[in-house]
């Protein structure tokens, strides 16, 4: 109970930032299903956005989408649920810094939105977002996949970023 009282503010900000990408991303597909399945694609800008209803059985671009059943549970939904909840889990126990307890918690809940579809959709994951210009495109997606990418490239430049003024503050105390 002490870590729960201690680690309050974390524990939210980390649930709080976990559910707003989570339902944000299950509202869009929603939508998505209510309003673009069965219909011809909605462009905008020129085909820079377009929304189109895709349903997708595999991963990232439909990685994975001809495994074998076992092969897929395993890799598809049994460790990235293992791996989602363990990642929350230390970001409400044991993460101190807030940028990495957003955006990880961004990056959690994107994930459990695919999670959930391949859970309950028959391995289905409903994407509906296709960005690009001319032919230089990108796969059709969804808010889950914008929020794990992201997340990932964010986290990715913040770390550098980081890395970099922690190296040179360590780097010039001791030359001083």
């Amino acid at each position: 109970m002490k870590i729960l009282t201690e680690r309050k503010r974390e524990i939210i900000l980390s649930l709080g930032i976990f559910f707003i990408n989570y339902f944000f991303d299950r509202f869009t597909k929603h939508i998505a299903v209510e309003y673009l399945k069965g219909n011809e694609p909605i462009s905008f800008f020129n085909n820079i956005f377009v929304l189109v209803y895709a349903e997708n059985t595999g991963a990232f671009l439909s990685l994975g989408k001809n495994w074998n059943i076992y092969v897929k549970y395993a890799v598809l939904l049994i460790i990235p649920i293992f791996i989602c909840i363990t990642g929350l889990l230390y970001l409400m126990i044991k993460e101190n810094k807030n940028y990495r307890i957003i955006i990880c918690s961004c990056i959690i809940g994107g994930g459990i939105g695919n999670l959930v579809d391949r859970l309950f959709n028959e391995f289905t994951v409903i994407d509906f977002m296709n960005f690009g210009i001319g032919k230089i495109r990108t796969g059709i997606l969804n808010v889950a996949d914008i929020s794990v990418t992201f997340g990932v490239i964010i986290l990715i430049i913040f770390e550098m970023i980081l890395n970099k003024k922690t190296t040179a503050y360590n780097d010039s105390s001791h030359n001083g």
